[in-house]
């Protein structure tokens, strides 16, 4: 996935602010779902809320006001309740890596209470065996 950096996502000395990253990764995922025919609103209207129970970034270098970055996205399995999601973020032009990191999600009923991946949401994603992972480079 791309993005453009625009003004709005920088601090006052043209730098992207770093919580931002954290937004950047939640675009990925949304993303990532739907380039496999998941769609977030069908699965919430499905009673599926993901939960964040971990989150992590490495920054490596700067990213500023005008460039533009791709965010490459893998997905792994951890156990029957939790999928997470790694990402790169990288310049474009120059592929200097910028950011590092990954976000763990559970996934809720409309009560908040952890429920187990459904076997057909695992599949959809390509995840058979919950120990695999699958990798995109288009983010």
């Amino acid at each position: 996935m791309n993005i453009r950096v625009y003004y709005e996502d920088t601090d006052c000395g043209g730098v992207v602010y770093y919580a931002n990253y954290l937004k950047y990764f939640e675009r990925a995922r949304t993303h990532y779902l739907e380039e496999r025919g998941l769609s977030v609103v069908d699965l919430l209207k499905e009673g599926i809320e993901f939960r964040v129970t971990h989150a992590e970034v490495r920054y490596r270098s700067a990213a500023t006001y005008g460039e533009s970055l791709t965010i490459d996205t893998t997905l792994s399995a951890n156990r029957r309740i939790s999928i997470t999601f790694s990402h790169r973020i990288r310049e474009l032009t120059s592929q200097r890596l910028i950011v590092e990191g990954s976000a763990t999600l559970v996934t809720v009923d409309s009560h908040g209470k952890v429920k187990r991946l459904a076997p057909s949401f695992l599949e959809t994603l390509g995840i058979s065996d919950l120990t695999s992972q699958i990798s995109d480079g288009e983010g």
